[in-house]
């Protein structure tokens, strides 16, 4: 969740609720006590506008994390390959990954699939991850709404959970 995304070379983005959603679900788990890591993409190719320094790199309003919250960041699109999220899991005696953040397509469902592949029970809130519009290799565009619903049906089949923020946050509250 990082300032990057709503700049170019970036292009259109269509869920207006990913900020709120994501937000209240920080709010939630911060209520319940229960253990955030937040991930920051550190790119390292030249000129990227999540490069440490600029000022893409930041956290969205709201979504850097708080005294006491953990921090991994990675140069991948996996927040698991090149970074020690495994571990740090394993040591907190985790068994679910809750995952949200942009874009649905690209950093979220390689580290959904990662984690998955290394034996973690995902769990994917797709109404708080976002996407972009993606040139479709044959002169069209293939719209982020379709992006989003051709991801969530591939991670939903075989990588993760999906849940909505009201439904992650009613079965906490109700846990």
């Amino acid at each position: 969740m990082q300032l990057a995304f709503d700049t170019p070379p970036w292009p259109r983005r269509w869920n207006e609720k990913v900020d709120p959603n994501g937000l209240a679900l920080l709010d939630f788990w911060r209520a319940a006590g229960r253990t955030i890591i937040h991930v920051r993409h550190d790119s390292v190719q030249p000129g990227s506008s999540l490069a440490p320094g600029s000022p893409g790199n930041a956290f969205r309003p709201g979504f850097e994390p708080l005294a006491g919250e953990q921090l991994v960041t990675k140069s991948v699109n996996s927040a698991f390959i090149g970074t020690d999220l495994d571990i740090r899991l394993k040591r907190l005696n985790a068994k679910h990954v809750v995952t949200f953040g942009i874009s649905t397509d690209m950093c979220v469902s390689t580290t959904v699939r990662t984690g998955a592949n290394m034996g973690w029970d995902m769990i994917l809130v797709p109404d708080a991850c976002d996407c972009f519009d993606l040139p479709d290799g044959q002169g069209g565009i293939v719209s982020a709404e379709d992006v989003q619903r051709a991801h969530v049906a591939t991670l939903g089949f075989e990588f993760a959970r999906i849940m909505t923020t009201a439904e992650l946050t009613n079965l906490r509250a109700a846990a």
